[in-house]
């Protein structure tokens, strides 16, 4: 693996887990505060809602200043103004900090990590980008959510913002300074979102990782009021989460370089009715364990096939789009975040964000199936505008015949 793909692993895992260690300390959280769950939940919208303004700001901020140092201490601010917040509004300012450079880094990174390979291994290069986060939610989130339990969810946040110092120092010795785009031509940039099949690649994004988490941000008092876990078997419980998405990154990474859309419509097919499974299982210990596992499997097994998607619609000018999408996924997370706390605020009980789910990654397979419709209608025009110009050229050097 090149080192410039470990640096890129190494600031994903600071950053997965300051976007997921909230999960874990959710209630500790909103009882320090006196907040209800679902308005605790905003921590995890304001992050999410974060990265989608985040993300395309600072790639366009990117062609003015070195890319580096804009992403260089929001993170670390953010989380360490999270663990000082005298209140709930400024904590979820400092989860809103923390986020801003959460789309840039995954979105210039994807790009980064895909001109380092060669072009079959695309989705595996990208994947081992996502790699880091993976990892962040077998370690970290779990690590986090012990020490949480254990010492405060203050403690919590002052550690991570130690590890995104180490990350961040790991990219800027790794990653070779990437500079200013050429010309800092943003026009082409915009240019790359006059194609539909991007577009639909960021709703296919929104809707289908937005189905994971409208299951995972109320995934503690799921398992603790409904499976019947004690809280501290939440922190061994992210972890088999976090080892399906660890797994179902790097295979969705492998198929997608072999057959991009068969695997995202195997993933989101399979996502959607797992989340709609976890609604019955959710109230039995072994089976709710098995049905976390595979979310994470088939939620991020989702992810390199759609990164790749994006890049490959918008190569001439990927670096914004990519960015974009990364957006998409968070704009997804506050989306699932907040009809995840609005139907457990209804009364619907703390199973019914499984069935939300379950509908958002319903409708992204239906999305990815359109998607697929339009790039072979468009590959079989195209075929057909170069056999017709290939005929007329024949005919123009064709020998008169005398007649």
């Amino acid at each position: 693996m090149p080192l410039a793909l470990l640096a890129l692993a190494i600031g994903a895992f600071g950053i997965g887990t300051t976007e997921f260690v909230i999960m874990g300390v959710l209630p500790q959280v909103a009882n320090d505060f006196g907040v209800s769950i679902p308005t605790a939940g905003w921590l995890v919208s304001g992050y999410a809602l974060g990265v989608v303004i985040g993300a395309p700001l600072l790639t366009v901020l990117g062609t003015r200043v070195s890319r580096k140092k804009m992403l260089m201490g929001l993170f670390i601010l953010g989380n360490a103004l999270s663990a000082l917040a005298p209140g709930f509004g400024v904590m979820l300012i400092g989860r809103v900090v923390a986020s801003l450079a959460h789309g840039a880094f995954f979105g210039i990174g994807s790009v980064v990590a895909a001109d380092l390979v060669a072009p079959e291994k695309k989705a595996s290069a990208i994947s081992l980008m996502f790699m880091g986060l993976t990892v962040a939610n077998i370690v970290g989130v779990p690590g986090g959510t012990y020490i949480g339990q254990v010492a405060g969810w203050r403690v919590t946040f002052t550690i991570v913002a130690a590890l995104g110092l180490i990350g961040l120092l790991g990219l800027a010795k790794l990653v070779p300074e990437q500079g200013k785009p050429e010309n800092g031509n943003l026009r082409t940039e915009f240019a790359a979102f006059k194609n539909v099949q991007v577009w639909l690649a960021m709703a296919m994004t929104v809707l289908g990782y937005g189905g994971v988490f409208a299951a995972i941000t109320y995934i503690t008092p799921m398992m603790t009021r409904v499976a019947g876990y004690p809280e501290g078997a939440v922190t061994w419980l992210l972890v088999l989460f976090g080892i399906g998405m660890f797994v179902g990154n790097l295979l969705g990474g492998k198929f997608a370089d072999r057959a991009l859309m068969p695997m995202l419509f195997t993933a989101l097919g399979s996502l959607a009715a797992v989340l709609l499974l976890f609604t019955a299982t959710a109230h039995n210990k072994v089976l709710a364990a098995i049905t976390l596992t595979l979310i994470g499997a088939l939620g991020f097994a989702t992810v390199p096939p759609l990164q790749k998607w994006v890049l490959d619609q918008a190569s001439a000018a990927p670096t914004l789009a990519s960015a974009a999408n990364i957006g998409a996924f968070n704009l997804g997370n506050a989306l699932a975040a907040w009809l995840g706390g609005a139907v457990i605020a209804a009364g619907l009980g703390y199973t019914s964000p499984n069935w939300v789910g379950a509908l958002l990654s319903g409708t992204a397979l239906l999305l990815s199936f359109l998607a697929a419709f339009l790039d072979r209608r468009a590959r079989r025009t195209s075929g057909r505008v170069v056999a017709g110009s290939t005929r007329t050229q024949a005919e123009q050097t064709r020998v008169p015949t005398g007649h």
